[in-house]
């Protein structure tokens, strides 16, 4: 896919809105008919501009309301222990994102757990797993702002 028109944003701000919006729907909120949907739709999962369609729950309603942010540091950078570090946060439920940053911290993990006793569950994964100079844990009081909804 080249580049995305004025029709693909409109389509993909109604999906980020509603991924289960039917393509009837989807048809008279864009202005085109439900085929012609279907055909950008599917053009964009094939060229990787979606990449996926999920549901959005509530970490509450499902015992997950403790976030936390960890900090690591480690003293390693070689190719190896980034590929051990990368297989061990995706192994272990619970690590909903991590980021290799700049500056003092060299990785930012994002995760959901139940209360402290299961994040120490998941922290005692991850340092039996690598060696990691340091963590630092914060725990999130107020989500004030929390989004998957991307401007275009």
């Amino acid at each position: 896919m080249d580049k995305l028109d004025e029709l693909d944003r409109k389509i993909l701000n109604a999906l980020q809105a509603d991924a289960a919006i039917s393509l009837d729907q989807l048809g008279e909120t864009i202005g085109l008919s439900r085929n012609a949907c279907w055909r950008r739709v599917k053009a964009m999962e094939t060229s990787g501009v979606i990449t996926k369609r999920v549901a959005l729950i509530d970490p509450i309603k499902v015992d997950l309301g403790l976030m936390v942010f960890m900090q690591v540091r480690t003293n390693s950078h070689d190719p190896k222990w980034q590929q051990d570090f990368s297989n061990a946060t995706n192994a272990i439920s619970g690590i909903l994102s991590v980021y290799r940053m700049t500056g003092d911290l060299d990785y930012l993990i994002r995760a959901r757990v139940s209360d402290m006793a299961d994040y120490d569950r998941l922290y005692q994964q991850l340092i039996t797993r690598l060696h990691i100079a340091d963590i630092a844990a914060s725990f999130v009081m107020e989500e004030i702002k929390d989004s998957t909804t991307l401007t275009l």
